[in-house]
C-alpha cells in the first residue's frame, strides 16, 4: 500500500472497512475532537510523513487529486494531532494553504466526494487572514446541495466571524504565547465559546 492510501484509508476509512456505523463518504466522529488515543496513532505512523512534507520532499503528490488531498491533510490535519497544544501543531498551515490553493487553482477538489472537499477547503478556514476565510465560506458553500456539509459550512462561517471580530483566533493565543486582549479573555471566558 502506498503511503498517499495508508493516509486517506486510515482517515476516511474504505467502503469495505468502517464500523460504529459509520460510512464510507461520510463525516467521522474522529475528526473534530480531542482524544489521546487517535494522536498517538496518527503520530506513530504518520510523523515521519509529516516531516517529509514539510521539508518539501513529497511535493510531487500536488499534482493529482489524492496525493494532493493526501498531502493537506498531512500537513494541516495531522500536526494538530501529533503536536497538539504547542505552536507546532499551526508551523505548517501556511504551507497547507499554499498548497490547497494550488489545489483549487487546478480544480483538483472537482475529483472528490464532497467530504473529501472539506480538508481540502480547512487550510482557507485555518488561516488568520481574512481574505481567506472569505475564501473558505465560498468554497465549503459550493457542497450547499450535501447535507452532510451543512456542519462544515457553519463552522466556516464561526471561523469567519472570530476572524472578523479579533483579527486572530483566540483560542491559540495561549499555545502561540500571545497576549490576549480583554475582549478575547471575555469571549473565552464564555461556556459557549468555539475552542478550535
Amino acid at each position: 500500500m502506498s503511503r498517499v492510501d495508508e493516509i486517506l484509508d486510515f482517515w476516511f476509512g474504505t467502503p469495505d472497512a468502517l464500523n460504529n456505523g459509520e460510512q464510507y463518504g461520510k463525516p467521522r466522529a474522529m475528526w473534530f475532537k480531542s482524544d489521546p488515543l487517535i494522536d498517538r496513532e496518527i503520530k506513530d505512523r504518520f510523523e515521519e510523513v509529516y516531516h517529509f512534507a514539510a521539508a518539501g520532499l513529497l511535493d510531487g503528490w500536488q499534482d493529482a487529486p489524492y496525493s494532493c488531498l493526501a498531502l493537506i491533510i498531512t500537513l494541516d490535519q495531522f500536526p494538530r494531532n501529533i503536536f497538539r497544544g504547542t505552536p507546532t501543531a499551526f508551523a505548517t498551515d501556511n504551507l497547507a494553504l499554499s498548497i490547497a490553493k494550488h489545489a483549487i487553482e487546478t480544480e483538483l477538489d472537482r475529483e472528490l466526494l464532497p467530504v473529501q472537499r472539506w480538508f481540502m477547503y480547512l487550510p482557507f478556514e485555518h488561516s488568520e487572514q481574512l481574505e481567506d476565510q472569505l475564501e473558505s465560506i465560498k468554497l465549503f458553500e459550493t457542497l450547499a446541495s450535501d447535507p452532510d456539509s451543512q456542519i462544515a459550512i457553519d463552522s466556516a462561517r464561526t471561523h469567519y466571524e472570530l476572524i472578523k471580530t479579533f483579527g486572530r483566533f483566540p483560542h491559540r493565543n495561549q499555545i502561540l504565547g500571545r497576549v490576549s486582549t480583554p475582549a478575547e479573555l471575555a469571549f473565552l471566558d464564555r461556556p459557549d465559546t468555539f475552542h478550535g
